[in-house]
């Protein structure tokens, strides 16, 4: 039950936040509040004005990393960012490869957003990787499955053009990740995966950062914290309507992934996991029971949490705890692959 102590403690752990990361917080998600019609619409015009967009640098080196955009499929807009560090150490004869999925509801956001591609520039640089960030089709215009196909298709297209990635990149040292939405797309399409007959990709992996899961229930940490930037149960709500199917409930498998209408994954070669936690995220207690279902159907997953982080916190530089995800990130890397 929440009590108002736990609420007087949310408030005070936001406010220890540093005024740029709440000021970044509470300006997007005005933004998008202001960007989401009653219709079930987006006043994409209107989010263009501050979804600051970054250019691909494939001629030179960027902090580190060179990029390119790679057309998978142009009747739908299918494409990926890929980042390549431009020093590796001596002793690294390949690189494992990181297919991430950004967030923002199914609704927001790509790879060439400013904050997605600083987040990935420095993964490739630090863990190292060659970076896959991918670019799905976005809801409403495009609900589910739209997204899991999306990304499921570029693992296709990873598999049967060995071209697209550069020599180092050992496709069968691949990692699914993704944050928010992000992390729900690379759980489905990890699920979908398993059952892909691959000639060499091979999914060994997965990095959930607060992913974005749900239910016709409302949790504690839901109620707890309902008035916190960008994912409050109103915003929340409000996605999951346009992104499931007509007529469906939060209850859905592609929500609820424990649910009543959860799929079986005890007999797939699902990878091993690690999901993270926020303490000022409302969407906790789903993150939680993800990690535990994960466990019960006999997979391998660890759960870190960040007691006094909001959702989304690793894309702030400014906070300590960004750059202590992305060693643990790593870490997790490196214990696999």
């Amino acid at each position: 039950m929440t009590t108002s102590s736990q609420s007087q403690q949310a408030t005070a752990s936001w406010a220890l936040l540093p005024w740029r990361t709440r000021i970044s917080l509470s300006l997007l998600s005005k933004l998008t509040d202001a960007a989401r019609r009653p219709n079930g619409t987006i006043n994409r015009r209107l989010m263009s004005f501050l979804d600051f967009r970054s250019s691909a640098t494939p001629s030179a080196p960027y902090k580190g990393v060179t990029t390119s955009d790679v057309t998978v499929d142009q009747t739908r807009n299918l494409w990926f960012r890929l980042f390549v560090p431009s020093t590796t150490s001596p002793s690294s004869s390949s690189l494992p490869v990181v297919v991430f999925f950004h967030g923002g509801g199914f609704s927001f956001l790509s790879p060439d957003s400013y904050a997605y591609d600083a987040v990935c520039r420095k993964f490739a640089r630090r863990i190292p990787a060659v970076v896959v960030s991918v670019n799905y089709r976005l809801s409403p215009e495009h609900g589910y499955p739209c997204q899991y196909d999306d990304g499921l298709d570029v693992l296709k297209f990873l598999d049967q053009n060995p071209d697209a990635l550069p020599d180092l990149a050992d496709r069968s040292r691949c990692f699914l990740a993704g944050d928010s939405a992000g992390a729900n797309i690379a759980h489905h399409v990890a699920v979908r995966a398993c059952r892909e007959p691959f000639r060499v990709v091979k999914p060994i992996g997965l990095i959930s950062i607060q992913p974005f899961f749900g239910g016709e229930e409302r949790t504690e940490s839901e109620i707890r914290l309902e008035g916190a930037p960008l994912v409050s149960v109103t915003r929340t709500d409000w996605l999951w309507k346009t992104f499931l199917p007509a007529g469906s409930t939060r209850d859905h498998e592609a929500a609820n992934v424990d649910g009543p209408n959860a799929v079986d994954i005890s007999g797939l070669e699902y990878p091993s996991t690690v999901v993270f936690v926020g303490g000022l995220d409302p969407l906790q207690d789903w993150q939680r029971r993800y990690c535990e279902w994960l466990r019960k159907s006999g997979k391998e997953a660890k759960l870190i949490e960040y007691p006094s982080m909001v959702h989304a916190f690793y894309v702030f530089p400014e906070l300590p705890e960004s750059n202590q995800l992305i060693s643990q990130v790593k870490d997790f890397v490196a214990s696999i692959g």
